[in-house]
């Protein structure tokens, strides 16, 4: 075996991993950050067949862009279940 199929193999189970922990959380924020999590390991993919520019604007782009607009939408749209036990 090469060192390239074990770092592909690795990848692939954080990918999928990964993948399924955004479908399967309850919570929006660590669905977010599983996806980052996705995103990274498919940068990686990128990497290895030598496409760093791909990687990179995979990293700028969707991490970088992306996941920030998904985090301050979680940020803005959680409600605050002390702040609704005491106002009822």
């Amino acid at each position: 075996m090469t060192y390239e199929l074990i770092a592909f193999a690795l990848f692939a189970v954080v990918t999928l991993g990964s993948a399924i922990g955004v479908v399967l959380m309850q919570d929006p924020w660590h669905s977010a950050l599983l996806l980052g999590v996705a995103l990274l390991s498919v940068a990686v993919y990128y990497v290895m067949l030598a496409a760093e520019f791909v990687a990179v604007m995979q990293v700028l782009v969707y991490v970088g862009g992306v996941l920030v607009l998904i985090a301050f939408a979680v940020m803005l749209t959680q409600r605050n279940e002390s702040e609704e036990v005491a106002q009822t």
